[in-house]
């Protein structure tokens, strides 16, 4: 039976000269792959390890079974907090959710089952995200006494605001199709298809080129927090960052030549 030392697990799946993509795994299925403190603490520590991999090219993150993504934090634990604990709770889910955010390649959350709380941010903080359709998502926290704090203030900015408040402020979920019609996911398919579906995009990445890829994520980060002239800046500095190698070079040239 999993425990709370072995419910985050890391994977590798190697492409060759294209480099590695890394699975990450919550896996503890008996509990809806609920994450305590010592869960969210490893995967911060696979996460952390992980972005040092110049190999890398993407990372997926999904949930053991075909039943559950992340159904939130341990409740049995979180209810015998004092003030340090929840704290401390709320700092590790808010590192947790960072790393992902600024992860230096794509992140994918493939969704396989409930996405609640915890879940729900992870995956928000991916940069891309495909579901199963009988996936269920929700922000259930005030319903156990307490708010959705930390990276719920990620929401708005990807469903809105009107929904993001409904969300957190009733605790109702909602299924995979209404979270596919909002926004929050990019793709959903039938369970059977999932792994096809995160093909699709990893086949994309791949295709393009591994340093601007990189460079586009830090852009990203970038104009999440800038102005729209601002990013137009930090654009052309990225843009002429691009040709510090020959990859820009490279590509064009072969694409030029495709046909010769």
């Amino acid at each position: 039976m999993s425990t709370e030392s072995n419910v985050v697990e890391l994977t590798f799946d190697d492409r060759g000269d294209d480099g590695r993509i890394a699975w990450v795994t919550f896996n503890n299925p008996t509990k809806r792959n609920a994450l305590g403190l010592a869960g969210k603490d490893l995967f911060f520590e696979i996460m952390t390890d992980l972005k040092h991999d110049e190999t890398l090219r993407a990372v997926v993150l999904t949930g053991a079974g075909d039943k559950s993504f992340v159904g939130g934090s341990n409740l049995a634990e979180m209810a015998q907090y004092d003030l340090a604990k929840a704290e401390a709770s709320a700092t590790k889910t808010h590192r947790a959710c960072d790393s992902v955010r600024q992860f230096p390649v794509p992140v994918i959350a493939r969704i396989n089952g409930y996405c609640f709380g915890s879940g729900m941010e992870i995956a928000a903080c991916a940069d891309m995200r495909v579901a199963a359709d009988h996936a269920k998502f929700g922000m259930p926290e005030v319903r156990f006494g307490i708010p959705s704090g930390m990276e719920a203030s990620v929401l708005p900015r990807l469903i809105g605001w009107g929904k993001s408040t409904e969300l957190v402020l009733t605790g109702d979920h909602i299924d995979a199709e209404e979270a596919y019609r909002i926004g929050y996911l990019e793709r959903l398919v039938p369970y059977a298809d999932l792994d096809a579906a995160v093909e699709r995009w990893i086949s994309s990445l791949l295709a393009c080129g591994p340093r601007a890829v990189r460079i586009q994520k830090r852009l990203i980060m970038d104009w999440d927090r800038m102005s729209p002239t601002d990013g137009a800046r930090a654009g052309i500095q990225a843009y002429v960052e691009s040709y510090r190698t020959d990859e820009p070079k490279r590509m064009m040239t072969a694409f030029v030549n495709r046909k010769k």
